[in-house]
C-alpha cells in the first residue's frame, strides 16, 4: 500500500537565502532486490537528467555479473560468498531504528548559537559548519549555520540540494568522475544510490570549520550513498565522511555500502577530505572514490579503513591542470578475518603536478591487507613529481599482506619513486619496553603508535588525528 507524507526539511546551506522548503516523499515499503521496480521508485523523486541516468546505469547493471580474478584489480579479493540476491534497497528506519556513533563522536562540538567561534583550543573539541547524519540512506538530521548558507554554500542530501539548486550547478559534476560502469558494484551504485551528501562552494568562499557527513547502518541494511564535493575557484574547505554500524562478523547478513565519492578542486581551491571507515566486521563495503584537481588546485585526502568484513576501495586522483597538487594520507588497522584491498591511482595528465601518497597498515589475527598502487603520467605532464609508498606492520604470523606498486610513464621530463616494506614487529623493541615497566599489550600499542606516526603527523586536523591513533589503540592486542 502507498502511503505519501509531507515532511519539513532540517535547515540547510543553499543559498544566500536560507530556508525551509517542503519535500513530497514516497514512503512505499522498499522492494526487496535491486530492481526494475526499485529502479523506478527511485527515479520518481528525481529531476529527469538523474532519472536518465539511472536508468542507463541500470541496464548495464543488468548485464553485469560478480567481477571475476581476471580483473586485476579484483583477483585477490574473495567474493564467493556475497550473495548478489540477498540485498535490495532498505526501508526508511523507524525513529526507533539505533544511530551508531563515530569515531568523532567525543572529538566534535554539538551545535550552539556561536559554535563557529575560534575561541576554543586545539584540545577542545572540533566545532562543525554543518552536519547530515544518514541511516541507511535515509535521512535522520541535517544542520548547518546560517552564516555559512549567507555565503552560497549549498549543504545537504544529493535530494534536497537538487530540490533548489540550479542544474548547471550539479549537472555537469553529477557522476562525472567516477566510471558508474566499470563493474557490476559501481553500476549497482549508479543505479540506486540513496543518501550521501552535495557540497557546493562557490568561488572564493573559504570555510573555517569542517562539514561532517555520518552515514550509519542498522544490521542487515544497505546503503548506497553518494557523495559530490565541488569547490570554486579560489575556494576551500574542509570535509569529513564516516561509516558506523551495520552488524558483527558471523551474526547473520552485517549490511552493504556500495558507495561513491566524486571531489572537484577548482583553480587555486583548496580542499581538506577525510574519510573514515568504521563499518561493523560483517558489513560487505565497496566503493569508488575520484579526485579532479584543477590548475593551482591543492588537495589533502585522508583516508582511514578500520572497519568492514571485507573492503574493495578504488581512490583515484587525476591533476587535470597545470600546477596541481595532491597528497594521499592512508591509515589501515585490520583484525579477525577482515580483508581489505585498496587500488589507487595518481593520474598525471597535466605539466607541473605533484602527488604525494603514504599508506600504512598494520594487521592482526588472520587478517589480510591488499594494496595496488600506480602512478600514471600522461605524454603531455612533464615536470611530474610523483611519489607512492606503503608500509604494512604485521603483528600476527598469520595475517597477509600483499603491496604492489607500479609506475606507467609516458613522458621524458619526471620525477616518479615509489616504495614498499612489510615486516613484522621487533621482539627486542617490545622486550626493551616491558623491562622499564610496560605490559606485553601496551608495548605493542607503543610500539605500533610509533609505526603510525609518520602519516598521523601528515595530517592537519588535530582532532581526526587524535581519534584515529585512539581508535586503532583500543584494538590493538599483544604481538602474536
Amino acid at each position: 500500500m502507498n502511503c505519501v507524507s509531507v515532511w519539513v526539511a532540517p535547515s540547510l546551506c543553499f543559498s544566500s537565502t536560507a530556508f525551509f522548503f517542503l519535500i513530497i516523499m514516497s514512503t512505499v515499503i522498499a522492494p526487496a532486490a535491486f530492481d526494475q521496480t526499485a529502479l523506478e521508485s527511485l527515479c520518481a523523486l528525481d529531476p529527469p537528467w538523474v532519472a536518465d541516468r539511472r536508468r542507463a546505469a541500470f541496464e548495464r547493471f543488468q548485464s553485469l555479473s560478480l567481477p571475476d580474478r581476471s580483473d586485476e584489480n579484483w583477483m585477490r579479493t574473495e567474493l564467493r560468498l556475497f550473495k548478489r540476491s540477498a540485498w535490495g534497497p532498505s526501508v526508511q528506519p523507524g525513529p526507533e531504528a539505533v544511530e551508531h556513533e563515530g569515531i568523532l563522536a567525543r572529538n566534535t562540538k554539538s551545535f550552539s548559537e556561536n559554535f563557529l567561534s575560534l575561541e576554543a583550543e586545539l584540545s577542545e573539541p572540533m566545532r562543525l559548519a554543518g552536519q547530515i547524519v544518514t541511516l541507511n540512506g535515509h535521512l535522520r538530521r541535517s544542520r548547518c549555520d546560517q552564516l555559512v548558507a549567507s555565503r552560497g554554500v549549498l549543504f545537504g542530501t544529493p535530494e534536497q540540494v537538487m530540490a533548489v539548486a540550479a542544474e548547471s550547478e550539479i549537472r555537469p559534476h553529477w557522476f562525472n568522475a567516477i566510471d558508474s560502469g566499470a563493474d557490476m558494484f559501481a553500476a549497482m551504485h549508479a543505479a540506486f544510490h540513496r543518501g550521501g551528501a552535495i557540497v557546493f562552494i562557490p568561488d572564493g568562499v573559504r570555510l573555517e570549520q569542517p562539514l561532517h557527513l555520518l552515514s550509519c547502518l542498522t544490521e542487515g541494511g544497505t546503503d548506497l550513498g553518494h557523495v559530490l564535493v565541488v569547490l570554486g575557484k579560489g575556494a576551500e574547505a574542509t570535509v569529513i565522511t564516516e561509516t558506523a554500524g551495520g552488524g558483527p562478523a558471523g551474526s547473520g547478513p552485517g549490511g552493504l555500502h556500495c558507495g561513491g565519492i566524486e571531489l572537484i578542486v577548482g583553480e587555486n581551491a583548496s580542499l581538506r577530505m577525510v574519510n573514515i571507515q568504521n563499518w561493523n566486521t560483517g558489513v560487505w563495503h565497496f566503493a569508488r572514490q575520484k579526485a579532479k584537481v584543477h590548475s593551482g588546485g591543492k588537495l589533502q585526502w585522508t583516508l582511514a579503513a578500520l572497519g568492514s568484513r571485507l573492503s574493495q576501495v578504488a581512490q583515484d586522483v587525476a591533476l587535470v591542470g597545470v600546477g596541481a597538487h595532491a597528497q594521499v594520507n592512508g591509515v589501515m588497522f585490520t583484525e579477525g578475518r577482515q580483508q581489505l584491498i585498496y587500488n589507487t591511482l595518481q593520474h598525471h595528465e597535466a605539466a607541473s603536478c605533484i602527488s604525494d601518497l603514504l599508506y600504512k597498515g598494520a594487521l592482526q589475527d588472520r587478517s589480510r591487507l591488499v594494496w595496488r598502487g600506480m602512478i600514471k603520467v600522461d605524454k603531455s605532464a612533464q615536470k611530474t613529481n610523483g611519489y607512492q609508498r606503503s608500509d604494512t606492520l604485521m603483528l600476527s604470523e598469520h595475517a597477509r599482506s600483499d603491496s604492489i606498486p607500479g609506475l606507467e610513464i609516458e613522458a621524458d621530463d619526471v620525477r616518479c619513486t615509489h616504495g614498499a616494506t612489510s615486516g613484522r614487529v621487533d621482539r627486542e623493541q617490545i622486550f626493551y619496553a616491558q623491562c622499564r615497566g610496560l605490559s606485553a599489550d601496551e608495548a605493542a600499542r607503543l610500539v605500533v603508535a610509533g609505526f603510525f606516526q609518520q602519516v598521523f603527523d601528515r595530517i592537519t586536523i588535530a582532532p581526526v588525528r587524535e581519534a584515529l591513533a585512539e581508535a586503532i589503540s583500543e584494538r590493538i592486542r599483544r604481538i602474536q
